[in-house]
């Protein structure tokens, strides 16, 4: 007997519901849009339309990815991020909203003073925050950089799915290390890093910690390490009077002001995200 969409949907969330998801609306409707092949509103707008068998057969196979445990933004292979589409995959970490912050603090430092401004989004990931920025800005230039070969392949495929090349390019390079020659100089370098502690791994949500690359949770044994390496190695590239911002972890920010201000960084301050947590670490040069 023929379903319609709204069946599939009404089974998904139910199935998900009865696992314990706590976001079984949003998700079932995010797995029932995947499965065919269409945007969230166009799904919303014919729920009452009659689906068909491949519809079924591509989302039987998702709903058991989702109740093993895998996050849905790697089954639907897409997340959205400031409100861009952005491809991700198990090499990539799933973009929190936590981190849109650094964007709405970059754009504030930016517009209407540097517009132009060249921007360096180190240990880039999927590249979600120089997209965003480049999106928000259209004037300016941004290298994403990241030490992950697969991440800068979907890094490169958010560029090309956004319309953002040839105004944002991706660099391999290491963060921890001194930075490749032809690199150049930047108005604002962002950062969001690997900060949890090591040991701290362990008792992450399983979702985080048996889903997503452990190469970018993984911060050290304090969950410092990479502050300090982007503060020895890459304040370089900062032009003068340049900014860093760092995204950093729960009850991070005032080691992290700390390290800035011992690396010769002004005007040291922190900012909170809507938790009301400190969550982002900026400083000029």
């Amino acid at each position: 007997m023929a379903k319609r969409y709204n069946d599939l949907y009404i089974a998904t969330r139910k199935a998900l519901r009865d696992a314990g998801i706590e976001a079984h609306s949003l998700e079932a409707r995010l797995l029932v849009a995947a499965a065919s092949g269409k945007s969230t509103e166009k799904l919303l707008r014919d729920m009452m339309l009659y689906t068909n068998e491949d519809t079924e057969r591509a989302l039987a196979p998702m709903l058991r990815r989702r109740l093993a445990g895998e996050p849905v933004a790697y089954i639907t292979g897409e997340w959205e991020f400031y409100g861009l589409p952005i491809t991700v995959d198990k090499n990539v970490l799933i973009p929190r909203v936590d981190s849109e912050l650094l964007v709405d603090l970059a754009v504030k430092a930016l517009r209407g003073r540097k517009m132009d401004a060249r921007v360096l989004d180190l240990c880039c990931g999927s590249g979600c925050l120089g997209c965003a920025i480049a999106h928000e800005l259209p004037a300016t230039r941004v290298v994403m950089v990241d030490v992950s070969a697969e991440a800068l392949a979907v890094s490169r495929k958010n560029v090309i799915r956004n319309s953002l090349t040839p105004r944002v390019t991706c660099m391999e390079a290491d963060a921890t290390k001194a930075p490749p020659m032809l690199v150049g100089n930047f108005d604002l370098v962002v950062c969001n890093p690997p900060y949890i502690p090591t040991t701290d791994i362990i008792g992450l949500d399983s979702s985080v910690r048996d889903w997503e690359p452990h190469l970018a949770l993984d911060g050290g044994d304090d969950g410092l390490d990479f502050y300090r390496a982007v503060l020895k190695y890459w304040k370089g590239v900062l032009r003068h009077g340049g900014l860093l911002m760092f995204e950093v972890g729960i009850g991070q920010a005032e080691d992290v002001k700390k390290l800035m201000l011992m690396n010769g960084f002004l005007s040291v301050e922190s900012a909170k995200d809507t938790g009301g947590i400190d969550r982002v670490v900026c400083g000029r040069i």
